[in-house]
Order: structure tokens, then sequence, then C-alpha cells
């Protein structure tokens, strides 16, 4: 069934039922979601609004979503839509991405307690007072952002990273100190793939943080042919484990297109269902943890923000643009 597509409480609960949570998905709740969906879709329509959905969300989420992907994903195809109106299925700091990117557009974030934690542990303020004491240092220091961080972060850092391309783009930089913010784990990662100096920030997902060799270790006893992908926001003694480190995208794609049919999904939980979903074919387990902003994010939300336009995504012009430019810079670099 195609993204966006509406559904019947039936073809739902027949749907989830590979996900194996019955209390959650039963055929009443799955009516139920069935003709909020039927609303999503025709308010969609009303109002010239598209729903862009991160991979870690609820499954029902897939249900009304145009596209599905990571945080910069989201935020590019967000700038490329001809819908005036973004509704962002994810966490404070995406939505701010993709009005960083579509400024024009009017961005909606169901609910406004969906933070970030990671993004939570690195203010502006602190950014700039550590850079300059470590530019008297090193002074070609450049600093480096994780695009898990706000708007106010990115205005004030030189370039911007994704765990898929953090690798090239240090690489790319004409400097050999980089102050890389805010995630000790990702950072970690790219320090084993590069020569140059990562100076780190202390900050982490708590979601990745809490997953342990053990987790890992306990799952593949007795699957000698799983496959474990790995996020590279997860402990170092945890990516060690890995056969890939990967980004959500790319666990996705690296799942569709590998030859093996075992599969040990390392990160947030929401991206395991996803797979479930989508290759039926292959078995997926999971050494995950649940985000607890991520789950904020509910139909009923989705559906009052379409119906009332709340929880609008507002940006200074100045923050917006100084942000805008070490996205760019990113784009230059990978």
């Amino acid at each position: 069934m195609a993204v966006g597509q509406e559904i019947t409480g039936a073809e739902l609960n027949e749907k989830f039922q590979a996900l194996d949570m019955p209390a959650v998905y039963s055929p009443a709740e799955c009516d139920r979601m069935a003709e909020m969906i039927v609303e999503i879709e025709a308010l969609k329509k009303e109002h010239n609004a598209a729903i862009l959905a991160h991979n870690y969300q609820r499954p029902e989420i897939y249900q009304v979503a145009d596209f599905i992907g990571d945080s910069l994903e989201l935020a590019k195809r967000g700038r490329d839509l001809e819908e005036d109106i973004i509704v962002f299925c994810g966490v404070h700091f995406m939505a701010e991405s993709a009005k960083i990117l579509a400024p024009e557009k009017t961005v909606l974030l169901p609910d406004m307690r969906a933070g970030c934690s990671l993004a939570d542990s690195v203010d502006p303020d602190s950014l700039v007072e550590r850079r300059d004491e470590l530019k008297k240092v090193y002074p070609d220091l450049v600093v480096a952002a994780y695009v898990n961080t706000t708007a106010a972060v990115k205005a004030v850092v030189d370039v911007c990273v994704t765990s898929s391309n953090a690798v090239k783009v240090v690489e790319g930089l004409d400097s050999d100190h980089i102050l890389f913010v805010p995630d000790e784990h990702l950072a970690s990662y790219v320090q084993k793939e590069t020569s140059k100096t990562i100076i780190s920030w202390d900050g982490n997902c708590y979601v990745h943080h809490q997953i342990t060799p053990e987790n890992i270790l306990s799952v593949k006893e007795g699957i000698p042919n799983l496959k474990v992908l790995v996020h590279p926001e997860c402990r170092s003694d945890v990516v060690d484990l890995a056969d890939a480190v990967l980004s959500t995208s790319g666990m996705v794609r690296y799942a569709k297109e590998s030859e093996a049919d075992e599969f040990l999904i390392v990160t947030e939980c929401g991206l395991s269902d996803k797979l479930i979903l989508e290759v039926p074919e292959k078995k997926f387990y999971k050494a995950c943890k649940l985000c607890q902003y991520m789950k904020m994010i509910t139909l009923e939300a989705t559906l009052e923000s379409l119906r009332t336009m709340r929880h609008e995504i507002e940006l200074d012009e100045d923050v917006r643009a100084a942000a805008e430019k070490s996205l760019l810079r990113m784009f230059e670099l990978s």
C-alpha cells in the first residue's frame, strides 16, 4: 500500500498483526485510527498540506505520511514540496530544520513537547564560550554540529553533519582540529575514521546511550547468520559489534538490498517496526529503546494540528539565515 493511502480499520488491524502488539492495535482501536486517517487525508487536501514523518514514528503515522525518512531527508523534501504547509511528525529540531530550508512555508509540529535530549545538551552561549577558549590553543579550529541541534546552535557553527556524512564532511574541512557537538558517541565514531583531532562535547542521545553490548550479544546467541546494524549514536563498545554502522535510512537500504534475511536493528525501536512492515519476507530482531519524545506525536495530535494550524515553528530571520549557511556548507562538502 502506498504511503498516505487511506485504509480501513480491518486493514490496519491485519497490517499491524506483524508487530505483535494486540493491546495497542486492537480491532476497535484500528477502527478509530482509520476514521482519523480519513479526516487527516481530507484536511491535507483542504489546506494544501503535506505530512513528513521520521523513521522513528509510530506505525499509524506512516499511514498519513507523504514521505518517511531521516531528519535531513525530510527537511530537504520539505524544501522541494509544492504544498504550502508542512506537518512535521518528528521532534522539534527537525521541524526547525525544515523551516530553515523552507522559510516561506508554514511548518507545524503536532506536539511542542516533542524535544530531544541530545539537542538540549548544547546551547549557543556555552558553545561560543568553549569555541573561543579552544581557538586560543587551536587557531585553525572549526566547529561542526550534528543536525540533531537547535537552529540557534546551527547558527553559531561552521558546518553541520549527519550520521551518514559526518566523516566525509570532517575530511573535507580545511582544519586539523574539529570541535564536534553535541554527540560524544558520534564524535568517537568519526575520530576512528579520520586522522584529524576531534574534540567532543559531553552529550548523547539517551535512547542510544542505554543500549549495551549485553543487549546485542543476548540476541545474537543462537542466530549465526544475524547481521547487526548499529546507529553511530550508540556507545563505542556497541558500535564495535556491528556488521555495519549506518544512519536510519542507511539501515533501511541495507536491509532491503542485502542478501541476508535476518537483522538485528540497533537504534530506536520505531525503525524496527517500520522494517517489519515494509520487508515482511525478512526477520528483524530488536536491541532497541523507545524515544519518549518521538512517541509524543500521535494521530490525534496530527489531526488537531491540521484542524487548527497549531504549533507553528517560528524562527528569527537572522538565526534562520545563519543556520542555513551551516547546512548549505554541509551540502557543499558532502
